[in-house]
């Protein structure tokens, strides 16, 4: 996992890396409690093996390798600010955390060292933002409000923990990536909803991408057939809460007609794709 941006903020030229100490404290202390656990499995699908959650109790980043650039350099858009390896899994556990970390304490450096470089070193600058700051806890406040305004649900698995919250959410882009082909799918049935009956998923989608693609006028061997190999995964794995990410390649060409397809697919084994 390459931890990048796109542009740099406020219209400037150059942005200050900052975060890089908060991120090493989360990583090396990253780890479930047993409420955390006990959480999920009230929230996860009941057919989830007992052994995932024996995985989660004693799951640590020790294993993780953290590629970084010094703290306060100038950095600039798309060079990678960190490097994370290891296990998909494990990666995808700290992307949003390492994000958030980063992001924001960058942007503030860099708006500060913004205007330290166009008054010179004789000015003198305090801060006085705390009472402007976006609440003690960003991430969360935003979540618990959100909510209390009106919003339907999070995709922070924390809100809906200490407040009750439903939880939404999506596959990362990073999981679509992550598949080649379609080979790299090790389960590729999927029980019938009603029946039971183990039905080839695998060849069910196939089967609608080819029929599929005369009629809505896009062509079958074009579609990324890794995405299309993550779209079926996920859906095997939640073929109740389907919901796929279109735009990791081509929309029009690659992701709408790999979700067509498995949306397809779930409908005839008497699923509904979420969307």
């Amino acid at each position: 996992f390459d931890l990048y941006f796109r542009k740099n903020p406020f219209g400037g030229e150059f942005t200050l890396f900052a975060g890089l100490e908060e991120c090493l404290k989360f990583i090396n202390n990253y780890k479930f409690q047993s409420s955390d656990i006990d959480y999920l499995r009230t929230t996860l699908p009941n057919y989830i093996e007992k052994e995932f959650y024996d995985y989660l109790s004693v799951l640590n980043m020790n294993d993780i390798k953290i590629y970084a650039l010094p703290e306060g350099s100038v950095v600039f858009p798309r060079l990678p600010l960190l490097r994370i390896e290891g296990p998909i899994l494990k990666g995808q556990l700290l992307e949003t955390t390492l994000l958030t970390l980063v992001n924001y304490a960058s942007l503030v450096a860099t708006n500060a060292a913004r205007f330290r470089a166009t008054t010179g070193p004789d000015k003198s600058f305090h801060e006085f933002g705390l009472r402007r700051a976006q609440g003690p806890d960003g991430g969360l406040s935003a979540s618990k409000y959100c909510y209390l305004g009106g919003f339907d649900g999070t995709s922070n698995v924390l809100a809906g923990k200490l407040y009750g919250i439903p939880i939404k959410g999506t596959h990362a882009h990073a999981y679509v990536s992550s598949y080649k082909n379609l080979d790299d799918l090790k389960i590729r049935e999927l029980a019938d909803c009603h029946s039971g009956e183990l039905r080839p998923f695998v060849d069910l989608c196939l089967k609608y991408l080819n029929e599929l693609g005369p009629k809505l006028k896009f062509i079958p061997e074009e579609t990324n057939k890794g995405e299309l190999a993550a779209f079926i995964s996920y859906a095997i794995a939640f073929p109740t809460g389907f919901l796929g990410l279109v735009d990791t390649y081509d929309v029009l060409k690659s992701g709408l007609p790999n979700f067509l397809s498995v949306a397809c697919a779930l409908h005839e084994c008497n699923y509904e794709a979420m969307g």
